[in-house]
């Protein structure tokens, strides 16, 4: 017996980092599993083309792939929005296969609604502007970190019987540089949405989730971040009108029978984007 998937409107992803240990891959295909969206929007570094090994994509990680790949399949409008991780693909910006197509940003009309602009966020990113070795090796640190911190979560909760902490949290929360750079990244972004006259301004890369009005010059906008899923295991929806800020809950997915992955022909898939990629750079 299939389970009732709850249907959305819009659903957006990023900074998933497909290919790295500190990726949540398990988690985040239970919840995809869970929904029927309408729009999908991938709003960067969702494969980390930056970190990518061949000695490193578990099984998880190709799922994911696929099941974003079966809502193309059946004709799901997806935009996959480039991001820092994923820069590669920013030469193949304009290119289609069926209902999937790459962009580095874009603007949808919602209907009834107003425009909502869609981008990374990396633009803002001073140190990937002129450092972009040092923002590559930050991303190494960052990744160890990770693995770190899942050590020392499994001994607190299985050893020592506590609750999860999250290191990465904590410095951003505690470093006045670091908080002061979210907040100029949020204002900026918001900034340039009411000057172009967006009603909402949809970002990633700093790994945020957020929901709020911003206000510039007596005028206002809804920023929007998707957050991760690396740490919060976060994504966007919209559905009759509004948005919410969705938060990964395991015990959502206790009881479920894990579902299984049917005949979609993965390597095909990927034999036809690898193709129409060699005919663009032809």
């Amino acid at each position: 017996m299939k389970s009732i998937k709850r249907k959305i409107d819009i659903l957006v992803l990023s900074d998933i980092h497909l290919g790295t240990y500190g990726c949540h891959a398990r988690e985040l295909l239970q919840y995809l599993r869970s929904i029927q969206p309408k729009t999908v929007i991938l709003n960067g570094d969702i494969i980390d083309i930056w970190q990518f090994s061949k000695n490193y994509f578990p099984k998880s990680h190709i799922q994911v792939v696929r099941q974003i790949m079966k809502w193309v399949a059946k004709g799901t409008k997806t935009w996959y929005i480039t991001g820092n991780h994923d820069e590669m693909l920013r030469k193949f910006a304009g290119f289609k296969l069926g209902s999937l197509q790459i962009v580095n940003k874009l603007v949808l009309d919602i209907p009834g609604d107003g425009k909502a602009w869609f981008f990374h966020g990396d633009v803002f990113d001073v140190t990937m502007q002129h450092s972009k070795w040092l923002a590559k090796l930050g991303a190494i640190g960052y990744d160890t970190l990770i693995l770190i911190n899942r050590l020392t979560n499994f001994i607190s909760e299985n050893i020592l019987k506590r609750g999860k902490l999250s290191f990465s949290k904590k410095i951003k929360n505690s470093v006045k540089s670091a908080v002061k750079f979210i907040n100029d990244f949020e204002k900026t972004a918001a900034g340039i949405g009411i000057a172009n006259g967006y009603e909402y301004v949809v970002c990633g890369h700093i790994h945020q989730p957020e929901i709020r009005p911003i206000t510039e010059h007596e005028k206002s906008i809804l920023y929007l971040n998707s957050g991760d899923w690396i740490e919060n295991l976060t994504a966007l929806e919209y559905s009759g009108g509004k948005w919410t800020l969705y938060k990964y809950e395991e015990k959502e997915f206790e009881g479920m029978v894990p579902e299984q992955d049917g005949n979609l022909n993965t390597k095909q898939l990927f034999t036809d984007l690898l193709a129409e990629f060699n005919l663009m750079q032809a």
